[in-house]
């Protein structure tokens, strides 16, 4: 097989028109969408830059042809022994060779029992109240992260520069905040804080103390790690990046556990992974009163959140999309639309275009999983359908080209823009005790659910990066979370002045108020950090309801946001607030039953419930394995869709393909190109004709009739995928 040398140009489809749309984003309040107002001609680019590294992947196993994926970079997984020949596998397949290991766990034998250093580190296990230690499986556990282990992860990522890799991955930094009864713990606690260790669920404090600890520990282990990297660079020349594959800080605070996240650009982080997918977004959660799954609703504010914190540090961002999940008891049909969802959910954050495209290729297209849903012992296990196969490959392909302008990405359908929920890192820190916080996390989901499922595009804001000039409204609760820092008021509190609106829920019962911090500590006495946010902006403490503050304003709400996350009148309540504060700031309050978004010639859509919209034009449907033409498509409840609109499409070049294309040469004459893929899968390339070509032949054969067709200006060819590239001619 031909490789891709590391500045290889990978051809993609492209738009040498472009179509700006006039379309006014009162769709779902009843408006009728015109998609195709307002031609105009735009270029687009014909090529993925190789190193530009749009798109990655993870694999522990080495490149075989069944996982021949359309992608940029290959994250080869472990820093074990066996890591160099592993890499270099992918290395010799044309790949920017990456490595990725985990930060807090693996199979890391030779470090828990003293091969490593001559001592024994099964002490530094993470371990739970009752002595249970916490791990992955037989010799892969949590750890707690003494010098010594940085140093241990230092030797394997030596292995892996040595090896050539361009990029180390460190991934899932993560404390449990169950666990803390780990004598490796109780030694760290006695050096930070200079007092012995306390049990972490006697009390509020204790437990808050615990967490910042755990915060504390995880980011000093990667910064050792980052800062051996960069003097590596520096010593050969180099210029190997850091990265962190995470979950969102969302799920981490709802799942109880502890990460250092925003904090990690601080110690050399020049990235991160947004570790989102069908096993994190599928957590249930309660809107008006109903606790069930809501996948793309919860993907949707978990990729947000990575995406707001890109945006504030100015680092790498790759959203990960994972066609199955780690629950090997769901059925193929279960992994698909949930998979459709969380990738429409990433695609809707139109500032990051960087993608890891799938982890573990190797189980997704060498292993069997439920053929229907419920799961049964008796359940057939099958491996993945074709048609699914097909699909991935088109959309691969798709997401190779997301990197378009600022002025060819437009909202098509979407309720108010600029409202975002204030978030702390400190949210993983009141996760576990007696008075932990709401185990469904309404806190969090009780404030923001409420506008995204009327449509509006609201967004988790990071406290400690805030960047808060680019919103209009933003809701804050204490409830759930504390600020860290109390220069985050100041900066607050002159949003406000300068025309901002605050929506402020809470009813000041929070237990962790009590904790020990900046708040109440030296010459403060507030009995909550609220008291001194309203000090700041000259609001009384006891203020409820609206408050003019400069040219903003104030509306306080003493409510818990994890009990309106509960009730059925929940959900209005929140939203009402939010009416009124727009009202006093001149913003439009306005709703949509659905979220679509145009990125150059690609529209994404998501009905939100009640949906029964139609967007017209003609587009090519990437969710079904034919690539099928569609006219007037229509969005309804709970429907996904990833689509090609034709209009803004160029002619004669390919602009969908289940397969990777390289090469490609246009003429007036012909059209010419490379095709490979995944083996033993089957494509589809779709290019826009005006008119059926005279030939198609594939390695200077022609194509049989059946696996060529023409419709409607499309012209689809059809063949059998595989590693050694196919090469395509079509006479025009």
């Amino acid at each position: 097989m031909a490789t891709m040398e590391h500045t290889a140009i990978i051809r993609r489809p492209s738009a040498v028109r472009m179509t700006v749309i006039g379309l006014a984003c009162c769709i779902g309040l009843g408006g009728c969408a015109q998609v195709g107002e307002g031609a105009a001609d735009r270029r687009y680019p014909t090529s993925r830059p190789q190193n530009e590294e749009r798109l990655s992947f993870q694999a522990q196993d080495p490149w075989r042809p069944r996982v021949n994926l359309n992608a940029d970079v290959a994250m080869a997984y472990d820093i074990d022994k066996t890591l160099p020949d592993r890499l270099q596998s992918w290395k010799d397949r044309g790949y920017i060779p990456h490595v990725m290991s985990g930060i807090t766990w693996g199979e890391y034998a030779e470090y828990y029992y003293g091969d490593f250093d001559g001592k024994n580190h099964m002490d530094e296990v993470q371990k739970e109240k009752g002595g249970g230690l916490i791990g992955h499986g037989k010799d892969n556990y949590y750890i707690c992260p003494a010098v010594s282990y940085g140093e241990f992860i230092i030797k394997g990522v030596k292995r892996a520069l040595d090896a050539g890799a361009r990029g180390i991955h460190l991934e899932e930094p993560e404390y449990w905040v169950r666990a803390g009864w780990e004598e490796g713990f109780k030694r760290e606690w006695q050096a930070y804080y200079s007092e012995p260790w306390i049990a972490p669920d006697s009390s509020p404090d204790a437990q808050y103390r615990a967490s910042k600890l755990k915060y504390f520990l995880y980011r000093r282990a990667l910064g050792q790690v980052f800062d051996f990297v960069k003097a590596y660079n520096k010593e050969h020349g180099t210029d190997v990046k850091c990265y962190v594959p995470t979950h969102s800080m969302i799920n981490y605070a709802n799942w109880g556990i502890v990460s250092p996240q925003s904090s990690l650009v601080e110690v050399g982080c020049d990235g991160f992974i947004a570790q989102v997918w069908t096993g994190t977004a599928r957590t249930p959660n309660f809107y008006e009163g109903v606790e069930k799954e809501r996948t793309f609703e919860t993907a949707f504010l978990e990729y947000g959140s990575m995406q707001n914190l890109a945006r504030a540090t100015g680092s790498r961002m790759w959203y990960l999309n994972d066609p199955i999940e780690d629950n090997p008891r769901h059925s193929w049909h279960d992994y698909r639309t949930n998979w459709e969802s969380t990738l429409v959910a990433s695609l809707l954050q139109p500032e990051v275009w960087h993608y890891e495209i799938m982890p573990w290729p190797h189980r997704i297209f060498e292993k069997d999983y439920p053929s229907t849903q419920p799961v049964t012992e008796n359940t057939p296990r099958i491996p993945i359908p074709d048609e699914y196969e097909t699909e991935l490959q088109a959309v691969i392909t798709a997401m190779g080209d997301m990197k378009q302008p600022a002025d060819q990405v437009k909202w098509l359908a979407a309720g108010t823009a600029g409202t975002g929920v204030l978030v702390s890192d400190t949210m993983m820190f009141q996760r576990f005790g007696p008075d932990a916080s709401d185990s469904r996390f309404g806190n969090f989901y009780g404030l923001s659910l409420p506008l995204l499922m009327r449509g509006i595009p609201v967004e988790p804001v990071q406290i400690e990066t805030a960047q808060l000039s680019r919103y209009k409204v933003l809701l804050l609760t204490y409830e759930g979370q504390k600020p860290p820092k109390p220069e985050f008021h100041t900066a607050l509190a002159e949003w406000v002045k300068a025309g901002g609106a605050l929506v402020v829920v809470d009813d000041d019962k929070d237990p962790f108020h009590k904790v020990r911090e900046w708040w109440n500590t030296g010459d403060n006495n507030y009995a909550t950090p609220r008291q001194h946010l309203y000090e700041a902006l000259g609001v009384p403490a006891d203020a409820d309801g609206e408050t003019r503050v400069g040219k903003g304003v104030v509306v306080t709400k003493r409510q818990s946001p994890a009990r309106l996350s509960r009730a059925t009148d929940g959900a209005e309540i929140v939203r009402d607030l939010v009416r009124d504060a727009m009202k006093v700031v001149g913003a439009e309050w306005k709703e949509s039953k659905a979220l679509v978004l145009r990125r150059g010639p690609y529209i994404v859509a998501a009905g939100l419930e009640g949906a029964s919209i139609e967007l017209p034009g003609r587009y090519l449907s990437l969710f079904d394995k034919d690539v099928p033409t569609v006219k007037n498509y229509r969005l309804s409840s709970g429907s996904r869709a990833l689509l090609i609109d034709l209009e803004a499409s160029p002619e004669a070049v390919v602009i969908a393909a289940a397969c990777r294309i390289t090469n490609e040469d246009v003429t007036a004459e012909s059209i010419k190109f490379d095709a490979d893929g995944i083996a033993v899968t089957n494509a589809v390339v779709c290019i826009q004709l005006p008119k059926a070509p005279k030939s198609v032949k594939a390695d200077g054969v022609a194509m049989d009739a059946a696996a060529v067709s023409f419709e409607d200006g499309v012209l689809r060819i059809r063949f059998a995928n595989r590693v050694d590239p196919i090469r395509i001619e079509i006479e025009r």
